[in-house]
């Protein structure tokens, strides 16, 4: 019986002695296929954890605003240019001017404008580049050459604008729409990426009309230009007959033929 209690004993310290070395896996119930590892245990709370806080950050991307409507705006509509057209003057003016017509743009313009006739060619022959003359031939040429294209550019943006009127509308109430359909991360960067696309073509669009206006500006400055260099030619001219021609009372009898006042 002795004996017996003491290979007991040898047996519960050889077994405390077994689990303290032991490592964290151990079986449960005295089966030793169910095993228990606190450190797996510890993972699998800590990829749980992860996993809920993925689902929520998924949860907050799908989640739709509902007070959109606050941000919406309104698209300015154009109106076609509608040109009275009398005589044939402005033939062709109102499809320049609301459509992609180049063509229309440049025969509009001759229409609407004094052209040079074959005298004056026959008289601007004899003059020199510098002249006022060829001056003047010259900002008429660049008026004529630059205009039909600003008619074209007003035209061609007036009708895009009108062709893109449905897509920016329904690019507005995609951006604008409250349900979950159109709220999710991937949808909200597609209509994000959309409404930059649609900048840029606007953007370039703006950038046509300001090369017309910087055109314009170029012809009105050759004009403001040409006229100020006249009057200081016409000016110096002058003063130089007042030198050479004597204007007194006392020379009447002969006669100034090339005289400027």
């Amino acid at each position: 019986m002795k004996v017996n209690i003491t290979n007991r004993r040898k047996w519960i310290i050889g077994g405390a002695a077994l689990l303290l070395t032991a490592t964290p896996s151990f079986a449960l119930f005295g089966f030793g296929d169910i095993v228990f590892d606190p450190t797996s245990y510890a993972s699998l709370v800590q990829q749980a954890t992860t996993a809920l806080n993925q689902l929520k950050m998924i949860e907050n991307n799908i989640a739709h605003f509902s007070i959109k409507q606050q941000w919406q705006t309104t698209l300015t509509a154009l109106k076609n240019a509608n040109v009275k057209n009398m005589f044939g003057e402005t033939s062709g003016m109102s499809t320049a001017l609301n459509s992609d017509a180049p063509s229309t743009s440049t025969i509009a313009w001759s229409a609407a404008t004094v052209p040079v006739n074959s005298g004056t060619t026959t008289y601007l022959a004899g003059q020199t580049p510098g002249s006022s003359q060829l001056s003047q031939l010259a900002m008429i040429e660049l008026s004529d050459s630059v205009s039909p294209d600003c008619l074209t550019a007003i035209g061609q943006y007036r009708s895009a604008r009108t062709q893109n009127a449905t897509a920016n509308s329904t690019l507005a109430t995609q951006q604008l729409d409250s349900s979950s359909a159109t709220n999710s991360e991937v949808e909200q960067l597609n209509l994000l990426n959309a409404a930059e696309a649609q900048k840029m073509s606007e953007m370039q669009s703006q950038g046509v009309l300001q090369a017309c206006l910087a055109s314009q500006m170029t012809v009105a400055n050759m004009q403001q230009r040409n006229a100020a260099a006249l009057d200081l030619n016409t000016a110096a001219f002058v003063e130089q007959q007042r030198a050479v021609n004597d204007v007194s009372a006392a020379n009447e009898g002969s006669t100034w033929q090339n005289y400027l006042p």
